[in-house]
């Protein structure tokens, strides 16, 4: 059995307020290219099919394109999630009817869980479809009030499908979560990922997955294994922000072995445009060749440049962004620098402590983080709400 396992496609994703919906195009084509060369068993896109609940038009056109072309002119069977960014009911649409033509997506979570099965020639593989669900949704479904954490959830949900597993098949998971060795912090985000939850409460233990031969994840955008290599993240198809420069972005083609051993293979997207960081004086920067690429830059004189974008973009006509290094030390370059690295509880405990001038006590921290949970799962429901 041979399949393509990629997430995080992000369709309709604004980058400094530039769509992206061209690039994915390019890259998508890409991914079809390769789909029509490998003829591989299936495609499985690990959620974040979209970038936000109701998406703009043409990110839908170009999801509608892909697909078809896929599923219906190649005949190859597509398997999806729903992610974080992704409205679970829209993606849910008419899914009982598309899977005739062998198009599986999972939007909603349920109380039970139906793998789609796909044969070679050594049997039966089932792919295990678990979308991305608060906690508080999974609390509701399987009806058990212990579940407070994303880990929680997730060893609820695998422990669930691991009861009636068929022991004689190979079983692929395929989810979208953050996932860590044993549920602890992991530094391999980016910025470009929206947090699940805060204070460590979305992080999930790989150890929740070693009853699968293979497990398809997607939410972080780097490429990686966690645990072992075979609980893999595909990583986005495309950078999405300057944190992600170094990351190489493509996807996995996987192949299963009859007695369930994985083969894992990491194939390159070319990109229509880098992204990437420039750094030196106006006047350096003035003297580079034109380029195309998505540029960070920031500038190293020591006085105010006029104009400064404007300068730029007649070398890099694509720069998002351009910042002053003197002017970042003025106001605190390391403080600002630690800041942004530090997630929604820890700006809480540091701007409590600035303000106060003492540490907030665990019933004041507690209270904010029911509080801020509560915004975040009511923010990611909002636009859905609105359509």
């Amino acid at each position: 059995m041979k399949f393509i396992h990629t997430a995080d496609w992000h369709l309709g994703k604004l980058v400094q307020g530039v769509h992206m919906t061209e690039d994915q195009r390019l890259v998508l084509a890409q991914l079809i290219e390769t789909i029509e060369q490998e003829r591989p068993d299936a495609l499985v896109i690990a959620g974040d099919l979209y970038d936000r609940a109701v998406p703009p038009t043409e990110a839908v056109r170009l999801l509608d394109d892909t697909l078809t072309k896929i599923v219906l002119d190649i005949k190859v069977p597509v398997i999806a999630v729903a992610g974080n960014h992704d409205s679970p009911s829209r993606l849910d649409f008419g899914s009982r009817a598309l899977k005739s033509n062998g198009l599986h997506i999972a939007g909603p979570i349920r109380s039970e869980f139906e793998p789609v099965v796909l044969k070679d020639e050594s049997g039966e593989i089932h792919f295990h479809l678990v979308p991305y669900t608060d906690p508080s949704m999974v609390r509701h479904v399987f009806e058990e009030p212990d579940i407070k954490t994303h880990d929680d959830a997730m060893k609820a949900i695998t422990g669930r499908i691991a009861e009636h597993m068929d022991p004689a098949a190979r079983h692929v998971f395929v989810g979208h979560a953050f996932v860590t060795p044993r549920g602890e912090q992991e530094d391999n985000t980016s910025d470009s990922e929206r947090p699940l939850a805060i204070g460590g409460a979305e992080h999930v233990s790989a150890q929740h997955f070693e009853p699968f031969d293979y497990t398809a994840l997607g939410h972080l955008h780097k490429a990686h294994y966690v645990l072992n290599e075979t609980i893999r993240y595909s990583g986005s198809p495309m950078k999405y922000s300057i944190s992600e420069e170094h990351h190489q972005k493509g996807f996995l083609i996987v192949d299963l072995a009859a007695d369930g051993s994985a083969t894992v293979e990491k194939r390159l997207f070319a990109a229509k445009r880098d992204m990437r960081s420039v750094e030196g004086t106006i006047a350096e920067i003035t003297a580079h060749d034109r380029s195309e690429d998505y540029v960070f830059v920031t500038l190293l004189d020591e006085t105010p440049v006029l104009y400064p974008m404007e300068k730029v973009r007649s070398v890099y006509p694509n720069a998002m962004h351009v910042q002053r290094k003197t002017f970042a030390k003025e106001a605190g370059e390391s403080t600002i620098g630690n800041r942004r690295k530090m997630d929604p509880m820890q700006l809480f405990n540091a701007f409590y402590e600035e303000v106060k001038g003492d540490a907030p006590s665990a019933e004041t921290t507690e209270l904010f983080g029911e509080v801020l949970q509560e915004f975040l799962h009511a923010d990611s429901e909002r636009e859905e709400v609105k359509s």
